[in-house]
This record gives C-alpha cells, structure tokens and sequence, in this order.
C-alpha cells in the first residue's frame, strides 16, 4: 500500500494539535514522549515539503 503524502497545511494543523495537547496539564508522560516523537516527523515533512517548494521556486526564478 503506497504511502499518502500529507499536505504542508495538513501537517501545520496536525503540529498545533500536538502543541495543544503537549501545553495541557493533562497529558500524561508517556502521551508527551509519543506526541513529541510525532512532531518531530511532522516538522521533518514541513521541512521537506517547504525545501521542494524553495527548488521549484529558483528553478521557475532562472526560467523567467
């Protein structure tokens, strides 16, 4: 089963309910430990998605 790339937007949204839920009292240790895990691969996506985004941006810069 192919792997569904999760939009740049889709993951800002995803990352503020991490925070929400990581800034709450309620969120027990080990529920931190995993969403903090999972942030960090959200931020790593961000990273990537806004990285091809920059590439494609020079290349239609040096085109024009």
């Amino acid at each position: 089963m192919a792997k569904r790339e999760l939009s740049i937007e889709k993951a800002f949204e995803n990352l503020d309910g991490i925070i929400q839920k990581l800034e709450s009292e309620d969120t027990k240790l080990s529920d931190s430990i995993a969403l903090y895990a999972k942030g960090v691969e959200l931020l790593n996506t961000c990273k990537e998605s806004l990285d091809r985004i920059e590439k494609q941006m020079i290349i239609l810069e040096e085109e024009a």
